[in-house]
């Protein structure tokens, strides 16, 4: 007799640019290295300009294109939409997708306002009820190594929790003559650092502690007030025309807040693109009464753990190379010390969507966990707008 195979789940993403390349290789690899209840089908890729779009799809592996979002929403044949567009069109899609029945995968941060985001929650919540499932991307908590710091955690090998240290530090906008992007622009992206990289080191911090921020005491600073409009985009970021038009910056450059959370314990965040040499630092460091957690995503297969616990004469950060069969996602990839990359957060994310789909369960992190996240980035905006005061988190 002949298996069953695992029914489709066709999928239709709406953009297509980094993050858009990102998930194509996600759904396309994560059925063929874990065993899913759901075969994803990569059935329709939207965007706006049909020639790049077109080519898009011929490259990551669509079966069709299209440039009208509205109608692929709308489609019988379509299962799940994948959200992957600026953050000013988040709400319209998630909103319209969930309204037709569709599961939905949006990218973070949820959503440009708080407002938005409670919208999308409560629109969430209400489609769950009749089996229809949302999730928003935070990749970076199903890095194998974070993922097994929340371990730690919860398993109390640290001990109470009472101080972290969180830092995303990049540098592709250190060149004052960097073009001007969507991610510049806060009527597109909401706000700069704090959202486009802050955010996951919010979720990170909530995720691997199990404890959200209460309040905090922030500061906003935009170094380049405005960049040319033209020139060459290279990843990120690139050269700009120096003998064209400029625009002006409206969002931050780097973002620095104190934190106190819900149990008290402290913290420490910062999120920049201005740090020279710091191409994708994802930094959290944890201490608790019985140890210590660091962990640096660029050296993302190691989480360093400190035992306080252990004889005072062989105590030492201990450095775990998070990749053998034992460890979170790992016995599903390659033997123990070949490490894993960037992209395989993507394809856990798929992994998980697509289970708690199967299972008839909600996915983490749900709209209401990113609505967390988005009340955090809406109390360090207020905050540095009234001189840094101490702001609570709005709940």
């Amino acid at each position: 007799m002949t298996p069953t195979s695992p029914p489709a789940l066709r999928v239709g993403m709406i953009g297509h640019a980094f993050m858009g390349a990102m998930h194509s290789h996600a759904w396309r690899t994560a059925p063929r290295f874990f065993d899913l209840p759901l075969i994803p089908e990569l059935a329709v890729i939207a965007g706006r300009n049909p020639a790049s779009t077109e080519a898009a799809a011929a490259k990551y592996g669509w079966a069709e294109s299209t440039t009208n979002w509205r109608e692929l929403i709308e489609r019988d044949d379509i299962d799940l939409i994948d959200i992957c567009t600026p953050g000013d069109t988040h709400r319209e899609i998630a909103l319209a997708a969930l309204a037709a029945g569709k599961h939905v995968l949006c990218e973070k941060p949820l959503a440009n306002t708080v407002a938005e985001a409670e919208e999308m929650t409560a629109a969430a919540e209400d489609a769950a009820s009749r089996g229809v499932f949302s999730m928003c991307g935070f990749t970076y908590r199903r890095t194998p190594a974070l993922t097994l710091a929340r371990q730690l955690v919860d398993e109390g090998r640290l001990g109470t929790v009472r101080q972290v240290r969180a830092q995303y530090l990049q540098d592709w906008l250190s060149d004052e003559n960097a073009p001007m992007t969507w991610r510049l622009d806060k009527t597109k992206s909401g706000s700069g650092s704090l959202g486009d990289i802050g955010a996951h080191i919010i979720d990170a911090a909530q995720y691997v502690t199990g404890t959200d921020i209460a309040g905090v005491s922030a500061m906003l600073e935009t170094f380049v007030t405005r960049r040319p409009v033209g020139g060459e985009h290279v990843g990120l970021g690139g050269s700009g025309a120096t003998d064209g038009e400029y625009a002006k910056v409206t969002v931050d450059d780097a973002a620095l807040f104190t934190a106190r959370f819900t149990d008290n314990t402290v913290g420490i965040f910062e999120a920049t693109r201005f740090a020279l040499g710091r191409k994708n630092a994802v930094r959290l460091e944890i201490n608790g009464t019985l140890g210590s957690l660091a962990f640096d995503f660029e050296d993302m297969n190691v989480l360093e753990f400190f035992d306080g616990t252990a004889p005072a004469h062989t105590q030492g950060f201990q450095r775990i190379i998070v990749t053998e069969p034992v460890h979170p996602y790992t016995a599903n990839w390659w033997p123990a010390g070949h490490g894993l990359g960037y992209e395989h957060g993507f394809t856990h994310q798929v992994v998980d969507l697509v289970t708690a789909i199967g299972a008839g369960t909600s996915p983490t992190p749900s709209f209401r966990d990113a609505l967390g996240v988005q009340r955090v980035l809406d109390a360090v905006e207020r905050s540095s707008a009234d001189h840094s005061i101490y702001t609570p988190v709005s709940r």
